[in-house]
């Protein structure tokens, strides 16, 4: 159960593009396990795709089986299950229109309790049409446990992405629910040169103590616009999306 039996998934179609537009849109959303589950979550995420130019997915709490196609037929989707309960996966889900070059999954060093499950984070790759690649990471991050066991997770991201050069989104539920946290991701964030998409401008971001949980975190490209969806009554968590522009 709390180790996978499967931990790295993946579904692609044949529909999907080989190269990331050079104005792409990134949604980031903790589902909570409602993704095939709500009836209302694929009619929401149907009609969102359709308003907004929106070309990857990001899902934390997500649930997903190996046999199983996206929700929706034009994305395809790589997957890093933390939790298996009855042939049925969990963990984040990275889907977008355009085919990974690569993906990776990771589980965290620590559990979420002596005995809890890990945490999932996945690194994917996409490519420009150009032959520029573009680094997706997307991550939930541990919260049961002390400080120190955070500091240690972003410690081992930060090593896992810091050679890339090219444009970079990071985005997740970070779980930055006290002031320290939230001041050493926020240093992490600078040691990669990322700039954070400006959600604080916006309420309903989803927070503890006043302090914002969600992130989309972003360099290598240019953001030309950002947005927040609350009416959805699927997650307590709300999407939010973010419009980028490849520089260059």
């Amino acid at each position: 159960m709390f180790v996978p039996s499967i931990l790295q998934h993946r579904s692609c179609r044949l529909s999907c593009s080989l190269f990331v537009p050079d104005t792409f849109g990134v949604l980031c959303w903790n589902v909570y396990k409602q993704n095939t589950k709500h009836p209302g979550f694929q009619p929401f995420l149907q009609r969102l795709t359709k308003e907004q130019q929106i070309d990857f997915l990001l899902f934390q709490e997500a649930n997903f089986r190996e046999d199983q196609h996206f929700i929706l037929p034009d994305f395809s989707f790589d997957a890093a299950a933390n939790l298996e309960i009855r042939g049925e996966f969990y963990g984040v889900l990275s889907a977008s229109r355009v085919e990974s070059k690569s993906a990776q999954a990771y589980l965290s060093e620590g559990r979420e309790s002596l005995i809890g499950p890990h945490k999932s984070l996945l690194l994917s790759t996409y490519h420009f049409e150009d032959g520029g690649t573009l680094l997706i990471l997307n991550i939930h991050a541990i919260n049961f446990r002390e400080n120190k066991h955070y500091y240690r997770e972003l410690e081992r991201f930060l090593e896992l992405i810091k050679d890339h050069e090219g444009p970079m989104i990071i985005a997740g539920d970070f779980n930055s629910w006290n002031k320290r946290r939230l001041r050493r991701l926020h240093e992490v964030r600078e040691a990669l040169g990322l700039t954070s998409v400006p959600f604080e401008q916006i309420d309903k971001v989803k927070s503890f103590m006043g302090n914002h949980l969600d992130f989309i975190f972003y360099r290598g490209v240019e953001l030309m616009n950002f947005s927040l969806h609350k009416y959805h009554k699927v997650s307590d968590h709300h999407p939010l999306v973010a419009e980028f522009r490849k520089i260059g």
